[in-house]
């Protein structure tokens, strides 16, 4: 009996081990998903983590310009994104909301040790060893501004803002670490005229066309020296230190295998590399793919041939050129933003045309239930997408929820009025003869509704093929990540090949639902259709 009992117990152990084994094997197969902030520099930063990683065996899912800081650490404490690249002020003021005193704030290593005990004890994250420069928060103005207003430090910012007009990034406009902590550290006085909300890029362009006089931006952005502005010097020490990271969720700070190749980079990139880096990416318009394979291969971390990547190309080729070298990420992309946009519109149509026959049926609930749907329409898109992430996270799942929403309200209201306009004539014909209410609305009247039915169907699918570009802000993938990107890095060039394939491929899927409209259509309507056209 006991060498029975001795035999199960080693083949229970035995099997845990196998089960213990298999889920290690399948952990460490898991794809990294890398993501990033939509500003060159974290693009840069993700890629040089990405290709590190692939150098490694390691496979990478990318999530680039993915969105605020908000939004990447709730993306990292769900487990949908596994590293990033943050900055220790970053975690410290506006993640943790910690205070320390200043003796503690001017010592980086310090900043660093606290931020990444605090996280490893909240959420089980960690921080990798700093990559080697800090990139703090710098604001910014023109020379003849400084000039004139004599400007030369943020105090003196504080005495003048009141005649100045500033385009701050809302990320720094709400941040404890942004304009709300400099209005408590220099008085409410900082705080200029008027503040308009600003893409990173987007700022400069206006500042450089006397929109704006004043901006926020980062001390290492090739930008600053592109426009040759001034930085004013934060004389009252504010800002901690911004010693950039990789940030790891709990499944990749588990992980050695991750661990040791990204913590390669540490202490390898210095403030001066940082900001030719960033020049290149911001100013001179390569792509962040190119340039941190070069930078790889210089600091001899990965062969010459997988540091390979493609560029931009944005030199003196034509906008053709440009589309064609990149015709098979463009195609990816297309199908990408064709899935999600199809998966949302056929789940449109098989709850909205229900839907609407019930309510032809249930005329009292009739007009409060489309009009709850019609409000939908009325949400932005960005900010429905928004408020999905806090209940579903990132990626496809609450991109399609919000697709979906949006296509209800046009396919509901066309069936609904479609039924209820079906030809009186013909229905009453159907009820001489005998029909059921049932066979009265599958033989007669749905097939007299389905041209306003399919115009529905239509309306939604346009709407969203265009707003799925919107999807790549919370990392859903589709022709939206070129505009995402070329909006970050004021790009035009990527931006149209992003919006352009989108409005082609909205036009097609328009102009074959037609078809489908013209084979649905009962056979009198297509033959008075066509007397019309003659």
């Amino acid at each position: 009996m006991r060498r029975a009992v001795a035999a199960l117990a080693l083949l229970l152990l035995s099997l845990l081990d196998a089960g213990t084994a298999r889920a290690q094997e399948s952990r460490e197969r898991r794809p990294v998903v890398v993501a990033s902030k939509p500003f060159g520099e974290s693009y840069v930063l993700a890629e040089l983590f990405a290709q590190l990683l692939e150098a490694r065996g390691i496979p990478v899912v990318r999530k680039p310009g993915l969105g605020s800081t908000e939004i990447l650490v709730g993306a990292l404490r769900s487990g949908a994104v596994d590293v990033y690249p943050e900055y220790t002020g970053t975690g410290l003021l506006a993640i943790l909301h910690d205070t320390l005193p200043r003796a503690t704030l001017a010592d980086p290593r310090r900043v660093y040790a606290h931020v990444d005990s605090a996280f490893r004890a909240r959420w089980g994250m960690r921080w990798l060893p700093p990559l080697g420069f800090e990139n703090t928060f710098a604001v910014a103005v023109r020379p003849e501004t400084a000039a004139r207003y004599r400007l030369r430090t943020l105090s003196d910012l504080a005495r003048e803002s009141a005649r100045l007009r500033a385009g701050f990034t809302p990320d720094f406009i709400e941040r404890s670490d942004g304009l709300a902590g400099l209005a408590r550290a220099y008085g409410p006085g900082i705080r200029p005229r008027t503040i308009r909300p600003l893409l990173p890029a987007l700022k400069y362009q206006a500042l450089a066309g006397g929109a704006v006089d004043v901006v926020d931006g980062y001390s290492t952005d090739g930008l600053l020296a592109r426009y040759g502005l001034v930085v004013l010097e934060d004389d009252r020490r504010f800002f901690p230190p911004y010693e950039a990271a990789a940030l790891l969720g709990r499944g990749a700070a588990a992980r050695g295998d991750v661990v040791s190749a990204l913590a390669l980079l540490s202490a390898r990139l210095d403030v001066a590399t940082m900001r030719a880096l960033n020049r290149r990416v911001e100013v001179d318009g390569e792509d962040a793919r190119a340039v941190a394979a070069s930078a790889l291969q210089r600091l001899g971390l990965v062969e010459g041939r997988t540091a390979n990547a493609a560029r931009t190309g944005n030199g003196g080729e034509s906008f053709g050129a440009y589309l064609w070298a990149r015709r098979a990420a463009l195609a990816r992309l297309a199908l990408r933003h064709l899935a999600l946009a199809a998966l949302a519109l056929a789940a449109a149509t098989l709850v909205a045309v229900p839907l609407g026959l019930a309510l032809e049926r249930a005329q009292r609930a009739a007009a409060p239930a489309l009009g709850a749907l019609g409000v939908l329409q009325t949400i932005p898109s960005i900010a429905l997408l928004a408020f999905m992430v806090p209940l579903l996270g990132i990626g496809t799942v609450p991109a399609l929820v919000a697709l979906w929403l949006y296509a209800l309200y046009p396919i509901a209201r066309g069936t609904y009025a479609g039924v209820r306009g079906a030809d009186p004539d013909a229905v009453e014909a159907a009820e001489a003869l005998g029909m059921t209410p049932a066979q009265r609305l599958w033989r007669v009247r749905l097939p007299l509704a389905a041209p306003v039915i399919m115009a529905g169907v239509r309306t939604a699918a346009v709407i969203t093929v265009g707003a799925a570009t919107l999807a790549a802000f919370i990392g859903a993938g589709g022709l939206g990540e070129p505009i995402v990107t070329g909006l970050a890095l004021a790009d035009t060039r990527q931006v149209l090949s992003g919006a352009l394939p989108a409005a082609v491929l909205a036009l097609l899927v328009d102009g074959a639902l037609a078809l489908v409209e013209r084979r649905v259509a009962p056979a009198h309507l297509r033959v008075r259709r066509r007397g019309a056209r003659v």
